[in-house]
């Protein structure tokens, strides 16, 4: 299945196939894994998921088709001050569905990268000063410093699950993601902002309007979809194994 299939064939992992909505598959958990986990939790470090300190909360497009927009909610830590690593979640309960994986780094970093790398990356200016990003929760005078360095940022989002389509399983190969832009083909749908806005008791508009002293650099060759028409897709293709020695 390609990433770019909108409709996957009827089976216990996709919408068709019955099921509450959204519903994932499988029996509930029982009282054994829960006290295994509760052990694990206790006893183990956790680490890499430790240094998750920010939830941010916004909107993503499928690449190849920017009609499909979904609402997500990327979960960040930091590798140093040029290089963030966000878990992305199609929602902030408990049961969310961990739907992606974004890579957030620097202009300079960006600057290093060759140009066919560049082309799968997409600016976050915009979606900042639009007041689509946000920090649910966090004060504005906490949120504007961190935000006035993002806007210089750009960003790899990578789709494993596609929600929106139904999907009750990770299904097919990863859609490439990119962000809203100012432009008609790129614009978030409004009953997608109210509906956030409703969640969370703020106004994007006014949002908008704290963040016009906001600077950002040009996008350079981020944002390659827009700017050409072109999107990218990913398709899974039988392909010859390299033998390092003979098979059995």
């Amino acid at each position: 299945m390609a990433s770019s299939d909108k409709n996957p064939a009827p089976t216990p992992a996709s919408g068709a196939a019955g099921g509450g909505e959204g519903a994932v598959p499988g029996q509930p958990t029982t009282m054994a894994s829960k006290m295994l986990d509760m052990g694990a939790k206790a006893t183990q470090s956790l680490r890499p998921v430790k240094q998750i300190k920010q939830h941010v909360c916004t909107f993503a497009l499928y690449a190849h088709d920017p009609k499909r927009q979904i609402e997500t909610h990327h979960y960040a830590a930091r590798l140093n001050q040029d290089v963030l690593q966000c878990a992305v979640y199609d929602s902030d309960a408990t049961h969310a569905r961990l739907i992606g994986v974004e890579y957030v780094v620097s202009r300079q970093i960006f600057d290093s990268l060759p140009a066919d790398e560049q082309r799968l990356w997409h600016s976050h200016a915009h979606e900042i000063k639009s007041g689509l990003w946000v920090n649910p929760r966090v004060p504005n005078a906490l949120e504007k410093p961190e935000l006035e360095q993002l806007a210089g940022t750009f960003g790899k989002f990578w789709c494993t699950w596609q929600v929106d389509r139904g999907d009750r399983l990770p299904l097919g190969a990863p859609a490439l993601m990119v962000s809203p832009q100012a432009d008609p083909a790129a614009t978030v749908r409004p009953s997608l902002v109210r509906h956030r806005d409703d969640k969370y008791g703020f106004s994007t508009a006014d949002l908008r309007a704290a963040r016009a002293d906001v600077q950002a650099a040009p996008e350079g060759q981020a944002d390659y979809w827009l700017r050409h028409r072109k999107g990218f897709a990913v398709d899974v293709v039988p392909h010859e194994i390299k033998c390092h020695s003979p098979f059995p």
